[in-house]
This record gives C-alpha cells, sequence and structure tokens, in this order.
C-alpha cells in the first residue's frame, strides 16, 4: 500500500491516485517543500528514523532500520536544503561523503536561487575529524565546520586547509545551537536540514529552535539500548507539533511535523 497526503484532506484524489505506484521525486519534492520565507527567515527541519519501540539506530547506524522509501525522502529533503547540518559523530559513524548534485531537482533549485546541491555543516566542539576525507577535500559545495570560538586552534587551522570553511557559533568550545542556526542562515544557508545525530538533534530541540520534524517510523523492533532520535536533557515544557503530511508504504510510516 503506497498513500501520500497533507492531514487536511486525506481522502483527497491525489491519495487514491497513488496507491498502487510509487511516487515521483517532484510529487515528493512538493509534498516536502519548505515554507515561504521571510527576507530575513530560515526553516530548520529534522530528518530522522526510529523503530516502533523507538530506537534511532542498529549496532551505531541508522542504515539497518531503514528503506528503500525512506531513502528516496533522504534524497529528496537533501535537494530540498540549502545546507545540511550534521554532528560529527554521525559523520564518523555513517561515512558522510559530500551532498551531489541531482538532475531531477536541478531546475527546481535553479528557481529557488539555489546552487547545485546543499552544503554540509558538521557541528563539532573538539574538531575530531579526518579532514582528509572527500567531505572536506573534494565537495562540491565547500563543507562548513561550526564550532566554538575555543575550539583547538591546530584542528581550526586543518580544517581550512582542507578547504573547509569554519563558522564560530559559541564563547566556549561547544557550539550554541540557536547561534549556529543564525550564523548559517547569515551566509544564505536559510532552508536548514539537520540529519541528527540525536545529541545534535537534543541540542536544536533544547534551544527551541527545531521548526520541523521529518520522522520515518520503521515497522521494526530492536529492544536493546540505542539512542532514541533526540538525546540530552530534557526540556521544561514539551513542545507540540502539528501534524503536516504522511505517506504510508509497505509498513513504514514517514511524517511531517511542523511548528504550531
Amino acid at each position: 500500500m503506497r498513500r501520500l497526503f497533507p492531514v487536511t484532506d486525506q481522502t483527497s484524489a491525489r491519495s487514491q491516485e497513488g496507491a498502487d505506484r510509487e511516487w515521483s521525486l517532484d510529487e515528493l519534492a512538493d509534498a516536502y517543500a519548505y515554507p515561504a520565507l521571510a527576507a530575513d527567515g530560515h526553516w530548520l527541519r529534522a530528518n530522522m528514523v526510529s523503530t516502533l519501540d523507538g530506537a534511532a539506530q542498529h549496532e551505531g547506524r541508522s542504515q539497518p532500520i531503514s528503506g528503500e522509501t525512506d531513502m528516496r525522502i533522504f534524497g529528496t529533503l537533501r535537494a530540498l536544503a540549502d545546507v545540511v547540518v550534521v554532528g560529527a559523530e554521525t559523520v564518523r559513524q555513517e561515512g558522510y561523503r559530500p551532498a551531489r548534485a541531482r538532475e531531477a531537482f536541478a531546475a527546481r533549485r535553479e528557481a529557488a536561487g539555489q546552487g547545485p546541491a546543499p552544503a554540509v555543516a558538521v557541528v563539532t566542539a573538539g574538531m575530531d575529524l579526518d579532514f582528509s576525507l572527500p567531505l572536506f577535500t573534494s565537495p562540491l559545495v565547500p563543507t562548513l565546520v561550526v564550532t566554538g570560538a575555543a575550539a583547538p586552534s591546530d584542528r581550526v587551522a586543518a580544517a581550512k586547509a582542507a578547504g573547509a570553511e569554519v563558522v564560530v557559533a559559541g564563547e566556549g568550545a561547544a557550539v550554541d545551537a540557536a547561534r549556529a542556526v543564525r550564523e548559517l542562515a547569515a551566509r544564505g544557508l536559510r532552508r536548514q536540514l539537520t540529519e541528527g545525530g540525536p545529541r545534535l538533534l537534543g541540542q536544536f530541540v533544547a534551544a527551541d529552535v527545531l521548526d520541523e520534524l521529518c520522522l520515518t517510523i520503521s515497522p521494526t523492533l530492536t529492544a536493546g539500548g540505542a539512542q532514541r532520535i533526540a538525546g540530552g536533557p530534557s526540556v521544561t515544557v514539551p513542545h507540540r507539533l502539528a501534524p503536516a503530511c504522511v505517506l504510508e508504504e509497505a509498513g513504514f510510516l514517514f511524517t511531517s511535523y511542523r511548528r504550531i
């Protein structure tokens, strides 16, 4: 079964027609389009996957709980973004590579005033990154390293030598999540997508700067002690989001919730 619909119109002809075919990338892009932004605005969305019992990873990686359609949506969300924001641990665990240009989204990106591919911004306090990796040495768009003012100077120099742009978003070694969002937006990277990991997402939630959560619910159970999609201290008052879009295929639920 395949269904795609805005939650305000669950019986639309579109959902009925889409039940027996794969959605095109254009349809997915329409469903997950960023909202219109004011001249000085920005929008931070997260894309995460979780098992039925709340695990965001299996054996340290998200791939085992993902699926084919999840990866199509993963690629679509990247293709809509100005920048993909990711934590250093996720870069190490998932083997991150530069975002690539995709012909299917070229016209859409050009019409939106975007370059051929999103930048990748790596959030790190300790700068414990391998700057010889393609993510830093051969991206289509220079990779950004978001860190604090007290980050190790030798590692900052290594990042710059590899071709990365260093963005200071904190007075100490740690990164201020809200400032990171502002600093990226000030560079014209206003359509922002974070792919975690859980610690980074938790920081964005705690700072109350997350505008949208795109959550894939995987029809799997893993048990164990895997992290949830967001980690760190709990917020004082739970943040309430409103459902915006739902897609279902092969038991997976692909949901989008936006700030009220």
